[in-house]
């Protein structure tokens, strides 16, 4: 340290600027945005494993499917141990409502199903316990969870069939019971690993049955089940194992007690005899009496404190007893009456007039949503009150709300009675609202995808309000809330909610016209049903995006889908249709110049061969499918071997293509210098000083040439690079002849090597009557020439020149030939 100067000078480091006082502090990072400046947030990428791919989930460009490389396949699920699956239990339950605790209500008259269930779960028995809405279903469940904790190796197993499929429910119970965060097996390593799962499985609001139902059971032979169910939900089949439990309502005697429970003070003579009046009219029904117990509760409020409401505007609007003043007392002195029997039978409009603001606000949201109930953490920013969290003990406390899975909704009946009392008239207002937050919180990168899907029922229920778009910016509303809500789906493997919400996202965006939006929902569209084995569909929706795509010259965008329909085409084993372009999309730009082309698909049966095409066509191999009874893994392998064959095919095309270009470009360069050599013998000729009067010989037909071969044009033929003969067209375009005709002779035609010692030029213009064959002959001029000399006797040519077989040669630079593309 610098006795003088004070200061870190350690490491290199400078004093500058230390212990100065620059009149201020150094601000602090903020904690969060000022309001209107937006920062750039990194987008939320996962990647993930279903099956034998690698989806690769991007907010911003869409989602990308591929193989998965060899060596990056996740490892083997691991089955969760007693601690990991009850903390799991525990993290998945409903939150605890703030606010004053509930009474813990006792279970009364069910003994006797109680012990019955428990019995036959034992025994390895499925149970359908079927009781009406508001019967003490999920009251019972619990019970019954709580007493079979150590029948089943894998333990108790709690899930919601809330608004979930069959396969929805099977992907939960493999989620209980393995910690693989990242992995989604597919349908057929499912069903092998779920056999050897044996648990109970507790499964309350399930809303399907039949042959689903069954299809379910035939897949978890190991677990014994208990469903809870309404009457109006299908029953199994006739052959199904299932033991059948109803669940009545309870006696007037336990009705009272129940009620005397929620009140928590013994009841008058009075509430008595209307409690027996309530259990005839409600048949008993325990959510009834909670309820009834809520209004008993606000009446005891009341009697204490009249004015314990007036805050909340309880008097407001409501009709005015002249029998009984403000503090609701007559002249008598009596006290506040009891509620009316319709009133205690549907008690939720009185007992939502008696709540606070933000609760009455939190209802509104409610019934927007469907009856489902936003998360406490979300009722402030929503609510627009800082304590708006508290609403939901509120509700809670009346019996307003029961428990679906990790979340609250309205209990039943309450959503029919809220609406008949007009809280929902502003339903698309609240629902647009809700949506506008939703869509802001869903993308935010701080929102894992585990908090999202548990708000999924909420964010699915607000685009099922706005997507008829009949109100003004609803749809444009929905569409952003389905493409922030969506990515956040997939990564957190809840692909049923992911589903619903790009089929309610491309609705929305076809109703506003946003064709770019709509491309991108069918482009997700079409990678989930190929990542879950629909093949037909996942082909439909690609192809509907790279139309839409192509069409907004989103060549990004339509490479992706592309890809993506390439793998569908591997899978399903049809041919690659890559080139296929739908109508109104640009052709993508290839990696080298070449003229458009169609493409022909050509089956490869055996040894790799090029067919020959047209001018117009370019071959395209593709391997046939596969044969009938192949296996999965005989699916894989031959999708690997596809992928090297047609590496090894473009890497021969190229060299072909190489090879030929490199042909053409040494033709082109010998048949200029033959041009520009002195020594060469070319098509002009000369003229002879004697027989200038008598005319060019060019102008004097000659015996050698057949009227019938003569050239339309009258001009002189000349050779091609190889030899041949070029004659000149009508059109004016040279066409080659490489046979000779009977009668000719070399010395006739002039040739495009050196002349030899044997073969000098002759000066006369008219050939002798009978000449003598030269070595360098082709052919004789008899009439009747033989065939086998003619085909011996060929012109020796340059050794740059190239002789075909199958076909001419390039007869020039200025016509290219033909060459076949290979893709």
């Amino acid at each position: 340290m610098d006795p003088t100067h004070r200061g870190p000078e350690v490491f290199g480091h400078d004093n500058d600027g230390y212990g100065e006082d620059t009149g201020r502090r150094r601000p602090r990072d903020p904690l969060s945005t000022d309001f209107g400046q937006q920062l750039q947030q990194q987008a939320r990428i996962v990647q993930l494993f279903p099956g034998d791919f690698l989806l690769t989930v991007n907010p911003v460009d869409g989602s990308e499917v591929e193989l998965c490389p060899p060596g990056e396949q996740p490892a083997a699920p691991a089955r969760r141990t007693s601690a990991e699956r009850t903390d799991r239990e525990r993290a998945a339950a409903p939150p605890v409502p703030p606010g004053p605790p509930s009474p813990q209500l006792p279970l009364l008259e069910r003994a006797e199903e109680l012990e019955r269930v428990v019995r036959l779960l034992a025994r390895g028995r499925s149970v359908r316990l079927t009781g009406p809405a508001g019967s003490g279903r999920t009251a019972l469940l619990n019970a019954v969870a709580a007493d079979c904790a150590d029948l089943a190796p894998d333990g108790v197993v709690r899930l919601s069939g809330h608004k979930r499929t069959a396969t929805d429910v099977l992907y939960g119970l493999y989620e209980a019971v393995f910690d693989a965060p990242l992995l989604r097996p597919d349908r057929a390593a499912l069903l092998e690993v779920i056999r050897g799962i044996g648990a109970v499985v507790v499964l309350d609001d399930l809303e399907f049955g039949g042959s689903a139902l069954e299809e379910l059971l035939d897949a978890t032979p190991e677990c014994a089940f208990l469903f809870a169910v309404t009457p109006v939900i299908a029953a199994p089949t006739a052959d199904s194992h299932l033991e059948e439990v109803f669940l009545a309502g309870l006696g007037r005697s336990a009705a009272v007690d129940l009620l005397e429970q929620v009140v928590e003070r013994p009841l008058t003579e009075d509430e008595a005899n209307w409690a027996g009046d309530l259990w005839f009219e409600s048949e008993g029904l325990p959510l009834r009496f909670v309820q009834a117990g809520a209004l008993l509760r606000q009446r005891d409020m009341l009697r204490t404190d009249p004015t314990a409401y007036d805050e909340h505007g309880y008097f407001d609007g409501r009709p005015v007893d002249d029998s009984f003043d403000a503090f609701g007392q007559d002249a008598d002195g009596r006290d506040v009456p009891l509620p009316s029997l319709g009133e205690g039978a549907a008690p939720a409009a009185l007992l939502a007039s008696r709540l606070s603001e933000p609760a009455r606000d939190t209802l509104h949201f409610a019934v927007a949503l469907g009856g489902e109930v936003p998360h406490q953490a979300h009722l402030p920013a929503l609510v627009g009150d800082t304590h708006a969290d508290a609403a939901l003990g509120e509700l809670a406390g009346c019996g307003l709300l029961s428990p679906a899975g990790s979340r609250y909704r309205l209990a039943a009946g309450v959503l029919a009675q809220l609406e008949a009392a007009g809280y929902g008239e502003d339903a698309a207002d609240r629902a647009s609202t809700a949506a506008q937050h939703y869509a802001w919180w869903a993308g935010h990168p701080s929102v894992t995808p585990a908090r999202a899907v548990a708000e999924a029922d909420a964010i699915v229920a607000a685009m099922n309000q706005l997507v008829p778009g009949d109100g003004a910016g609803q749809a444009s509303a929905a569409v952003l809330l389905a493409r922030s809500a969506a990515p956040a789906f997939a990564a957190g493997l809840h692909w049923g909610g992911w589903e619903r919400a790009l089929r309610l996202g491309q609705e929305a965006a076809r109703i506003t016209g946003e064709v770019a939006e709509e491309a991108y929902f069918h482009h997700e569209l079409g990678v989930l049903a190929l990542c879950t084995g629909n093949l037909d569909r996942a082909r439909a929706e690609l192809e509907a995006s790279i139309g839409m795509r192509g069409a907004l010259a989103d060549k990004s965008g339509a490479v992706a889908g592309r890809r993506a329909l390439a793998l569908v085409a591997d899978r399903s084993g049809g041919p690659v249709l890559g080139g296929r372009t739908p109508p109104g999309e640009e052709a993508p730009a290839a990696r080298y110049e070449e003229s458009a082309r169609s493409l022909a698909v050509i089956p490869v049966t055996g040894p790799m061969a090029v067919p020959r095409t047209s001018e117009d066509e370019t071959a395209l191999i593709s391997r046939v499918a596969p044969a009938a009874g192949t296996g999965a893994s005989g699916g894989r392998k031959a999708a690997l071997l596809g992928g090297a064959r047609r590496n090894l095919v473009a890497a021969g095309a190229g060299v072909l293509l190489a090879g030929v270009l490199g042909t053409v470009v040494t033709l082109g360069m010998t048949s200029s210098s033959d041009a520009q050599d002195g020594g060469s013998v070319t098509t002009e000729q000369s003229a002879d000083e004697d027989s200038i009067d008598g005319g060019f010989p060019a102008d004097e037909p000659t015996d050698a040439t057949a009227p019938g071969k003569a050239s339309s044009s009258g001009s002189p033929s000349s050779p091609g690079p190889s030899g041949s003969q070029i004659t000149p067209s009508g059109s004016g375009a040279p066409s080659t002849d490489d046979s000779s005709a009977p009668g000719d002779s070399p010395s006739d035609k002039p040739s495009s090597h050196k002349p030899t010692k044997s073969s000098s030029p002759s000066k006369s213009p008219t050939p002798p009557k009978s000449p003598t064959p030269t070595p360098s002959s082709s052919s004789s001029e008899s009439d009747s020439p033989d065939p086998s000399d003619s085909a011996s006797e060929t012109p020796p040519t340059e050794p740059g020149s190239s002789d075909s077989a199958s076909g001419p040669a390039p007869s020039s630079a200025a016509s290219s030939p033909t060459v076949a593309t290979v893709v």
